[in-house]
């Protein structure tokens, strides 16, 4: 019997530093499974690096050079965290937190952060990150990649606005403005403009589906915690939740204005040749990333990579049991609730 063609989905792709490496799991699980063909990807910050190294391995050798590309991006990434100066302390270690609050050097720099800018620390602007990337990735693989469109987003410093690069323009440039946080790193320049962190105008972008893709079918691999239950009250805490919901209040700008289209829709208000539905998808496991402080999205240790990659994969496939034959008919999850 014939194999069924992959149905075609659109990957959303948040950012969050390590946490990162749990999307990973994710496109890692769903390419093994290979009955989903990524028509596009939008990702920001370590999405939009999880897109490229996707792009790059796909073009390289398929589903399985992705896959490939992927394990050796993030094992490279564990090794540079080796020379690293933030190191989890003896006590985090003995009882297995994932966290560096309680990392002297993790609190020193985020104090110099707050006191200082890069300019004045880093003046010539080194990242390792940066040199990690353009080792780890071939840009003209990734320019010239056809099986998928994608889509890296950075926030323009002097406009505010979101600036999406596609396969043509994305280069280490684009990923590392796309992953810019402008505490930690001097803005990214691309022909004279600077550009900060795409977290803050799209984590991620979705618009770029509706106007380049046929498919109206979104998957969401969300990192970033949309509810908690607890109210923060220490200065850390409280740091941690704006910087969340700063970080999704884009998205949820565009889940607001999808449901009113569709509402529209729904009620004859608007002609659905013209504007089309949008089936919505969600992995992610809430309470697994709830439970990590938001340092731990510095930690870059090997076995806590690959601890996310794990829940990453497990979620996927749970994903894939309960939610696989709706692709294509209709969203797997409420968006009314997110609002």
């Amino acid at each position: 019997m014939a194999r069924a063609e992959p149905k075609p989905i659109n990957l959303a792709l948040q950012g969050g530093g390590a946490h990162g490496a749990f999307t990973w799991g994710v496109i890692d699980r769903l390419l093994e499974d290979g009955r989903l063909a990524f028509e596009g990807i939008s990702g920001t910050s370590a999405g939009a690096m999880n897109a490229a190294v996707y792009a790059d391995g796909v073009v390289k050798g398929g589903a399985d050079g992705a896959r490939q590309a992927l394990a050796d991006f993030w094992a490279a990434v564990a090794r540079a965290g080796q020379a690293s100066p933030i190191q989890r302390n003896p006590i985090n270690l003995l009882f297995g937190d994932w966290s560096l609050d309680n990392s002297p050097s993790y609190l020193f720099f985020d104090l110099m952060s707050r006191l200082a800018s890069p300019y004045e620390v880093n003046p010539l602007n080194l990242n390792p990150l940066r040199d990690l990337l353009e080792a780890q990735v071939d840009f003209a693989r990734v320019e010239s990649c056809w099986q998928t469109q994608l889509f890296v987003s950075a926030t323009n410093v002097h406009t505010g606005r979101v600036r999406v690069f596609r396969n043509p323009e994305i280069s280490a440039d684009t990923v590392m403005a796309s992953a810019c946080l402008p505490f930690m790193f001097q803005a990214v320049e691309i022909d004279g403009v600077p550009y900060w962190d795409g977290g803050y105008m799209g984590n991620p972008a979705l618009f770029p589906f509706f106007d380049c893709c046929t498919t109206s079918d979104v998957l969401l691999v969300q990192i970033n915690p949309m509810e908690r239950a607890e109210t923060p009250k220490t200065a850390r805490e409280i740091l941690n939740r704006v910087n969340e919901i700063t970080f999704n209040a884009s998205l949820m700008k565009e889940f607001r204005a999808i449901e009113f289209v569709s509402r529209l829709i729904d009620q004859g208000r608007l002609d659905g040749t013209d504007y089309r539905q949008v089936r919505l998808h969600r992995i992610q496991d809430a309470e697994a990333i709830k439970s990590l402080s938001a340092s731990s999205k510095l930690n870059a240790e090997w076995a806590f990579l690959t601890r996310l990659r794990d829940l990453g994969r497990d979620a996927a496939g749970q994903w894939l049991d309960t939610c696989f034959d709706r692709v294509g008919e209709r969203s797997t999850v409420d968006i009314t609730d997110m609002l």
